[in-house]
């Protein structure tokens, strides 16, 4: 099952659960961004 859970608040693209699994990450300020936009900030920030 293929739920949309909201848009990636970086790039705008669709956040899914996809069979229970969010396929997403959810910062601690609450914003959804996806596994993409997850990985640039972590080597931006590193």
């Amino acid at each position: 099952m293929r739920e949309l859970v909201g848009h990636c608040e970086s790039c705008g693209k669709p956040v899914y659960c996809l069979d229970g699994f969010f396929n997403g990450v959810k910062k601690d300020s609450g914003k959804v961004v996806c596994f993409d936009c997850d990985e640039e900030e972590e080597k931006d920030g590193s």
